[in-house]
């Protein structure tokens, strides 16, 4: 599934820079990584080089855009599954088969499966949840967003 993250000492300064900058927005241009590290006073292969090594290292789980499916006409639900824990990697391999799952994460918990169903139509969320409940024969439950907060993170310096 997932590693642990590194702990926040591990990141150096440069690390920390890039996390707290490109949370904020990404250049669209001919050479984004090119002008976003002369903003954070690198060269574009070392962004990209050090992006790369946040992603494996488990920093961060993804680089790239957010897009708010809500607004384009779709729907988000958070999932959460009890899995056995025997099959649980059959389970997961299930499930992560969807294309509309994201961000799929074991949790210490009876509730150890968590994942977003991120759909094209609100109607989507609940086929696809239907479809998992089918195939893996676990009871997928459902928790669709009623409100949305918006946090930011940051790292010290």
């Amino acid at each position: 599934m997932r590693r642990a993250a590194p702990a926040p000492e591990a990141l150096d300064a440069t690390d920390r820079a890039i996390l707290n900058a490109l949370q904020e927005g990404f250049p669209l241009s001919h050479r984004p990584f090119e002008e976003a590290g002369r903003a954070l006073g690198i060269g574009e292969d070392d962004l990209i080089a050090r992006i790369r090594n946040l992603r494996e290292e488990g920093a961060i789980t993804r680089f790239g855009p957010f897009f708010d499916v809500e607004a384009m006409g779709g729907a988000f639900c958070l999932c959460a599954m009890e899995v056995p824990q025997d099959r649980f990697d059959a389970v997961v391999t299930l499930v992560n088969a969807h294309p509309e799952v994201a961000h799929n994460y074991e949790r210490a918990h009876r509730l150890n499966m968590w994942f977003v169903l991120a759909t094209d139509r609100p109607e989507a969320i609940e086929r696809i949840a239907r479809a998992i409940e089918t195939e893996t024969g676990l009871k997928v439950l459902r928790f669709p967003k009623l409100r949305e907060f918006f946090i930011g993170f940051r790292v010290k310096a």
